[in-house]
């Protein structure tokens, strides 16, 4: 029998090994295994998330690290053996709380269940917030950014990366981004527990909000309404809103982009890859609508203008051969034009030019 009642048959020879200076072999502990596991793998080369783990457990495995000397050959071995003895029976592995559960069922889950899931538990205190928070777009982190004292701000713009930081500074108002550019030079000596706890304010701070149901403001979907609205139902609107919140109204008439503002709007370069997926015969119609219309024949000078001379003669050509064009078809062919525009600015291929501020 051994020192412990268990029979000697039934200890492993992991079990009985100990460190060479320690003199007889006694039962090694499992914390003492994973000492000598996480010895190896650091020797071999291999980088271990060991940040992952919980803090004390950190502190735990180094200081089991710290009390232990040396280990013979035949511990060694049979210690690595037992642990791929252990991860060849592991069939499935979960990632563990709740945050790891939500990453790994990200896109799966609606935005709604999750925000709501992460309000019932709170923020947690484990892990690094920061790998949330790098991943988050501009947009989210603007408005927080802006409500925030200077030097918070700054922390977390130093920890973003470098072009998200670039985007998010360009955003905040002159004076203010002045000042935190300023600050960021002050976070040199902030100590990586402050700048966790600011991490985990932050999250704590968007988990709270209510879950949007719209990924746009307000402006923006009334812009996009009456983008493809007929132009009278258009104007009839504006005037309504204009009635009721000017200030409103005024930002909906920059959010709206129609046929009239493409030469403003849209750089000359990038005609040729709105008429690649616009069917020709509707750019016959919007430029033949257009033809007379003083509002509207600039833009179809301004697209044929800007593609290759032989497409441009074939497009007056059948113009010409065109008769009288209905308001009806009209618009509903500018409207196309439009609305390959908004698809090239939504995947990035086009940039529109932004209208200037008075």
């Amino acid at each position: 029998m051994a020192a412990n009642g268990l029979p000697l048959a039934r200890i492993t020879p992991a079990q009985r090994a100990v460190t060479l200076d320690d003199g007889p072999r006694r039962m090694l502990t499992p914390r003492e295994k994973a000492a000598v596991i996480v010895r190896y793998l650091l020797g071999e080369g291999t980088a271990l998330p060991l940040t992952q783990l919980p803090d004390p457990m950190q502190a735990a495995l180094a200081e089991q690290m710290g009390a232990m000397r040396l280990v013979d050959r035949q511990t060694l071995d049979q210690v690595v053996q037992d642990f791929m003895a252990e991860l060849d029976q592991v069939g499935l592995a979960f990632p563990g709380g709740l945050e790891g559960a939500l990453s790994v069922m990200d896109g799966h889950i609606s935005q709604t269940a999750a925000s709501r899931l992460r309000r019932k538990a709170g923020v947690s205190a484990k892990g690094d917030p920061w790998e949330r928070l790098v991943g988050l777009p501009a947009e989210k982190l603007v408005p927080v950014i802006e409500d925030e004292a200077v030097e918070v701000a700054a922390v977390i713009l130093s920890k973003l990366p470098v072009p998200r930081a670039a985007e998010i500074l360009g955003r905040l108002p002159g004076e203010k981004a002045r000042r935190i550019a300023y600050a960021v030079s002050l976070t040199g000596n902030t100590d990586p527990e402050t700048v966790r706890r600011i991490g985990l304010a932050v999250l704590g701070q968007m988990d709270s909000q209510p879950p949007r149901a719209f990924d746009r403001d307000p402006v923006e979907r009334v812009g996009a309404i009456l983008n493809i609205s007929a132009a009278a139902t258009r104007e009839a609107v504006l005037q309504g809103l204009e009635d009721a919140d000017a200030g409103f109204a005024e930002q909906v008439r920059r959010a709206i982009f129609t046929w009239p503002h493409v030469p403003a709007r849209i750089s000359p370069r990038d005609i040729p890859k709105i008429i690649r997926i616009v069917d020709q015969a509707q750019l016959v119609t919007a430029i033949a609508f257009a033809q007379g219309r003083p509002e509207f024949e600039a833009t179809g000078e301004f697209i044929l203008t800007n593609i290759s001379q032989r497409m441009a003669q074939g497009i007056r050509e059948e113009v010409a051969t065109r008769g009288r064009i209905k308001e009806k078809d009209g618009e509903e062919a500018m409207n196309a034009i439009i609305g390959a525009i908004r698809t090239l600015e939504a995947s990035g291929e086009v940039v529109m030019i932004q209208p200037e501020e008075d």
